[in-house]
């Protein structure tokens, strides 16, 4: 069995359902189910019996050291965490306690419960951290990706936050010899991506008729990735990753916020269009740019294709277009996490911003 926190989230229930579609072992899903985390991702499962969903906190040491006890998992794969930079900005105070202490929580339980195995139990088991290349800081227009040396810059809470978990990590590698990999990825998108992101915002509020919001000039570079393309760099990092190694994993897209959103309208102009016959295009409105807003990020992927053979295998041309075809083909599904707190959250973060 392999124990999974955040499973309920979007890259946590893709993997989860990637994981599940391709091996027998079992996964124990641990999610805390706040707004982002939707059980709804996993319906597919819920008379699958590799799939045990258990709700809690990781900063509940107790339970999370509990449930290792009880189910023995060969790896630990870390997702949850507090991820929306804007929310960061608002509310910083819940990304220091999930991403670090809950971090810290989920590194001492797995110690402990390390600790009462034998020695070939100890020498199998990994503790994988789900890391983002926004840890890095931002680029300028002609530096190099970030690679795995590149020195640390976070310039939100959220990123803060997301970079003292990393450390932590590492240093429980080091002082510890806890078995530690860490993945630092760059933006990803595909179903299930909670519609606050970039993304399904602007599908979401297309179809509907309302203004795509772009953040100052929409020229923030973004390097894209598959969420799928992620799952598997995931899975390979567990496999054959070596113990204290960080793995950057992008998707060598990198592309404006304009021209994301330029190619999200042209695909609904074809795959379903406006009444009045008009380009969706027309909808996009500049809003007031966000504090400290990244530039640019871009990520280095060499290091897992030379050392573990993994490269994405979607471009954005056919990521995007299967993922258009999600949000189509759910709609029921966005009209669901669109309910209650999310439509007040959206009210919050773009009130006020009109150019």
């Amino acid at each position: 069995m392999i124990f999974v926190t955040g499973g309920a989230g979007f890259i946590g229930s893709n993997f989860v359902l990637n994981w599940l579609a391709q091996h027998q072992e079992p996964v124990l899903n641990y999610d805390k189910l706040t707004y982002a985390g939707n059980l709804g991702n996993l319906v597919s499962l819920q008379d699958d019996a590799r799939h045990l969903f258990v709700q809690g906190d990781i900063c509940d040491q107790t339970q999370v050291l509990a449930l290792l006890q009880t189910h023995r998992p060969r790896a630990i794969v870390h997702f949850a965490a507090e991820s929306h930079v804007d929310r960061s900005i608002h509310g910083p105070e819940a990304f220091i306690q999930t991403n670090i202490q809950g971090t810290f929580s989920l590194l001492q339980a797995a110690r402990q419960f390390l600790a009462q195995q034998d020695a070939e139990f100890q020498q199998a088991f990994r503790f994988l951290h789900v890391s983002t290349d926004e840890v890095y800081g931002t680029l300028g227009p002609d530096d190099a990706p970030f690679s795995e040396t590149t020195a640390y810059a976070p310039n939100s809470p959220y990123s803060a936050s997301k970079a003292a978990s990393d450390h932590l990590v590492r240093s429980y590698h080091h002082t510890f010899g806890l078995p530690t990999l860490t993945t630092n990825c760059s933006n990803n998108y595909g179903p299930y991506h909670f519609p606050e992101k970039l993304i399904p915002l602007m599908i979401a509020n297309a179809l509907a008729g309302k203004a795509l919001p772009i953040y100052g000039d929409g020229q923030q570079i973004r390097d894209w990735l598959y969420v799928t393309d992620h799952c598997r760099a995931i899975e390979r990092v567990l496999q054959a990753g070596r113990p204290g190694e960080t793995y950057n994993v992008g998707g060598w897209n990198e592309m404006t916020n304009l021209q994301v959103v330029h190619t999200l309208c042209d695909l609904l102009d074809r795959l379903q269009p406006r009444a009045d016959g008009a380009s969706y295009r027309q909808q996009i409105t500049r809003v007031a740019d966000r504090p400290g807003h990244d530039r640019r990020y871009a990520i280095d992927a060499r290091k897992i294709e030379r050392e573990l053979g993994w490269k994405p295998q979607e471009t954005f041309a056919s990521g995007i277009e299967k993922t258009v075809q999600w949000y189509l083909q759910n709609q029921a599904w966005v009209r669901d996490v669109q309910s209650g707190d999310y439509m007040k959250w959206i009210d919050r973060n773009y009130k006020g911003r009109e150019a």
